[in-house]
């Protein structure tokens, strides 16, 4: 080490989550419900599901489809009404002594 080299010194700031939206959460998207299921630092990704299709064939046979879901990308300070938080990380729960 050079003796004429000053000390390096910085504080780390632990920022809070920059983003509105958090996956896992719930969102109202017109009157459909969707899942939040990733968030980048350019787009949240939603996955809504479609309704089930039903109708009758020319034979008269009843028929349900299930469309597969629905995903699209929304900003991720959307201002979009969450029904129900994230999850978030889980903490172990604290020993007591005995």
């Amino acid at each position: 080490m050079n003796g004429e080299q000053t000390e390096l010194f910085g504080v780390i700031f632990k920022q809070p989550y920059p983003f509105r939206l958090r996956p896992n959460d719930v969102v109202r998207v017109g009157d459909r419900l969707g899942r939040i299921i990733r968030v980048t630092d350019c787009a949240a990704v939603v996955l809504m599901n479609r309704p089930v299709r039903e109708f009758t064939t020319r034979f008269d046979k009843p028929v349900r489809l299930q469309p597969s879901p629905l995903i699209f990308r929304i900003s991720v300070n959307s201002e979009i009404e969450i029904i129900k938080g994230g999850q978030g990380k889980k903490r172990k729960a604290e020993r007591r002594p005995v």
